[in-house]
Formats: C-alpha cells, sequence, structure tokens
C-alpha cells in the first residue's frame, strides 16, 4: 500500500507540474503517514532528509556549482571557442566541430550542462546561423553535445552517483569518465561530419599557426582547472571535496586577477547564483535519499532484482531493459533525484550479472544524461531552443541522428567494459 500511494502521488504531482524535489518529498510523507502515525512519519521524513546531507563528500557540490558560475561569468567560454575554432574550424562543417568540443571542454570544466548550453550556445548558434548553417542543426549540436562534460570531470552527478551507491571511489569515477565522455563527443562529431557532407556546409578561414598559437595560451589557464583537480586527487594531495576548494580559489583567480572578467561588484551575484542552484541540488538530494530509504525499507530494490532475473538470465538482455527504462525515466525526471532513487534498485541487479558499481555508475550517468536533451522536460533541450528562437518540434529531426549517436555511445559503454575501466585500472584505482 506504501509503495502504491508513492507511486501514485508522485506521479500525479509531476503530470500537474510541481517541482521535482517537492513530489519525491510529499510522495514519500504520503507513503509514509500510510504506515506510521504523524508524529513517527514527520520525524522518519525529517531525519532521513537530514542524514542524507550529512556527507563530507556532498560538500564538494556547492564548491564545483559556485567554480563553474565564476567560470561561467569569466569569460572562459569565449576563450574556449576561440581555441576550438583556431584548431578545427577550418575543416567542412568546422563550426559545428568547434561548437561540440567547446561544449565538451566548457562542460567539462563548469559541471553544469546548462552552464555549457547557455554559454556555448549563446555565442556559437548565432555565429553558425550567420556562417550559414541552419539554427535549428545548430540548436540541436548544442543541445546534446552540453552533456557531455558532465562525464569529465568535475562533475557533480558522478559525485551524487558515489554518493547512492555507498562507496564507489570519487577519484575513480571521475578517471573513468573520460574515455565514455570523448566518445559520445566523437559519436557526435561523426553525425555532424556526415551532415556537413551532405548539406555542404561551409567552413571558416584558416588561421596562422602564431593566431592558434595565441588563442591556446590564453586557454591553456582554463584548461589547467581539470588537470589541477584530477591530478591532485589522483596523486593523493586532497579529497574531491578540497579538490572543490581549491577549484573555486583558482577560478577566481583566473576570471578576477588574471582575464578581469569579474569585479567585486559581481562577486555577490555570482555567490548568491550559486547559493540558489545549490539549494535545488540539495533539496533534491534529501528527498530522494528519503525516498530511497524508504523502497530499501520494503524491500523494493530485491524484488526489482528478482523479478528482472527471473524474467532472463541473459545479462545482455537485462541491460538492456534497465538502459530502456532509464531512458524513459531521464526524459520525466531530473538527473539528480532519478540517480538516488534508481541507483540503489538497479545496481544490485547489475552486480549480480557481474557489473562493477564503477562501470554501472558511467552507465546510468550517460544514460541520464541523454534525458536532458529530450522532451519533455529536458532542461539543456530548452536553453538551447530558448537561444535558438526555435521550437522543439523544429529541431527533433536534426535531433534524432544525434539520439542515435548518443544511444550507440551509450551501448558501446554498456556492454564494453574497458571503456569505463581501462584508465581507472592503469592509475591503480580499481
Amino acid at each position: 500500500m506504501s509503495i502504491a500511494i508513492l507511486l501514485i502521488v508522485f506521479v500525479v504531482l509531476l503530470g500537474i507540474g510541481v517541482p521535482v524535489a517537492f513530489c519525491i518529498g510529499v510522495a514519500t510523507l504520503g507513503a509514509l503517514l500510510a504506515s506510521l502515525d504523524a508524529g513517527p512519519a514527520l520525524a522518519t521524513m525529517a531525519q532521513r532528509m537530514v542524514s542524507g546531507l550529512n556527507s563530507f563528500a556532498l560538500l564538494a557540490i556547492p564548491l564545483f556549482i559556485l567554480s563553474g558560475v565564476i567560470m561561467g561569468q569569466g569569460g572562459i567560454a569565449a576563450r574556449l571557442i576561440h581555441f576550438a575554432k583556431c584548431l578545427i574550424g577550418m575543416v567542412p562543417g568546422g563550426l559545428a566541430f568547434v561548437n561540440i568540443i567547446s561544449c565538451t571542454l566548457f562542460g567539462a570544466i563548469s559541471g553544469s550542462a546548462v552552464a555549457a548550453s547557455s554559454a556555448v550556445g549563446g555565442f556559437m548558434i548565432p555565429e553558425m546561423e550567420k556562417d550559414g548553417y541552419q539554427r535549428n542543426f545548430s540548436a540541436a549540436v548544442t543541445a546534446t553535445s552540453a552533456t557531455t562534460g558532465l562525464l569529465i570531470p568535475p562533475s557533480n552527478i558522478l559525485i551524487v552517483y558515489a554518493i547512492a551507491s555507498g562507496g564507489v571511489s570519487i577519484a575513480a569515477l571521475f578517471i573513468a569518465g573520460y574515455l565514455p565522455g570523448l566518445l559520445v563527443a566523437l559519436s557526435l562529431m561523426v553525425v555532424c561530419g556526415i551532415y556537413a557532407k551532405r548539406n555542404n556546409f561551409p567552413s571558416s578561414a584558416r588561421v596562422s599557426l602564431r593566431e592558434a598559437a595565441t588563442a591556446g595560451l590564453a586557454a591553456l589557464p582554463s584548461l589547467f582547472l581539470i588537470v589541477l583537480v584530477i591530478g591532485g586527487i589522483i596523486g593523493g594531495v586532497f579529497t574531491a571535496t578540497e579538490a572543490g576548494a581549491i577549484a573555486v580559489l583558482y577560478a577566481l583567480a583566473l576570471a578576477w586577477g588574471f582575464y578581469g572578467e569579474i569585479t567585486r561588484r559581481d562577486i555577490y551575484p555570482i555567490l548568491l547564483k550559486a547559493a540558489e542552484t545549490t539549494a535545488i541540488v540539495m533539496l533534491l538530494v534529501a528527498t530522494s535519499v528519503a525516498m530511497s530509504w524508504l523502497l530499501a525499507y520494503h524491500n523494493v530494490p530485491t524484488q526489482v532484482a528478482e523479478f528482472l532475473l527471473q524474467f532472463s538470465d541473459n545479462p545482455l538482455v537485462i541491460l538492456l531493459i534497465i538502459n530502456l527504462v532509464l531512458l524513459i525515466v531521464g526524459s520525466f525526471m531530473d538527473m539528480t533525484p532519478a540517480v538516488l532513487i534508481f541507483t540503489p534498485i538497479f545496481l544490485p541487479v547489475a552486480v549480480q550479472l557481474g557489473m562493477s558499481p564503477l562501470h554501472f555508475g558511467i552507465m546510468i550517468v550517460l544514460n541520464l544524461s541523454i534525458g536532458l536533451c529530450t522532451p519533455p522536460v529536458g532542461s539543456v533541450l530548452f536553453v538551447s531552443c530558448a537561444i535558438a528562437k526555435t521550437t522543439i518540434e523544429n529541431i527533433i529531426r536534426p535531433l534524432l541522428p544525434m539520439y542515435a549517436a548518443m544511444i550507440v555511445a551509450l551501448l558501446l559503454v554498456t556492454y564494453v567494459p574497458a571503456i569505463s575501466e581501462a584508465l581507472p585500472r592503469y592509475f591503480g584505482l580499481m
């Protein structure tokens, strides 16, 4: 009865447009009230929400959010775009490749797909249209490529998965995300290359070696953030949480002291924006942890595992079913609650099939990343459409081959463990 109430209340609230965090919280509380008196139910809900946030690793999230906001307003995107344009803009369809590379780099630095789509898309979509690219195609490229940065560290969603999984190393997850993230970017570039050849898209003028070197030097301090964070974590110099603090200091020194793109007057709006984003994420984490506890209390993960294993004993089939379920979930739910809710449900199944928790984490994050650029609630999709001043209906056609490319990359990551595990094994993190 409790689980039925949980599902019904959640679906109804989500259907009428209630924010996801409140859908999860109200549905969980309703399920608790169905089996407990009001006092114990409220106390349990509060206790689980607070305990869900009582994690040192979670402190890394607001720190990386703050560093991402600073980077977003510190002129980083423009320098990365110019550098990418100097590298590859001269090939046919080069601006589409520049868009993908810029979104990948900026998404990795900022840790936010929405920030990547708005910062890079705000510059690249008008630039591509001016050079003869179709506006809808440009918006589709931005929406899909902005998600690649979620796999390349520093990534907040990988930290969330580490907590949800109950002990997977954040450092190992950070390293494991590199090859899958680059694989998705490469898959999108293949689609754009074919699209450019069929439509005779133009190329940019060649630049001199000196101009390319100048652009590279301007972008190098921004790219060094990734080296600083990952190098420090792998080398054991600092933890992921401490890396977040270092990222904030480095981003501030870069955007304020080195580039001079922000001033003292910009600090308060930046802190306010970071606090607002952090509050949203933490409320999602708190309510999702409470729901996950309720599901575990009623033995739902075990029942799901038994059902799937009875349905088929073929690991390939079961993993395909899990991916299909997650693709549907990702189209209707934000990544953070989806990871927190479905990791405890599907991770035991994956482990029974011989899949490592690290490999499963990369798979679920890549899967749910696709949901960010799919209707009806894809946040990155809406941002890209707003920037391009177009509608979802208009960009669906150019999006379809890009969806196909991302799903091919997802299947490769799912069925070829080495893509996720090779680098962590090399660095001794597995």
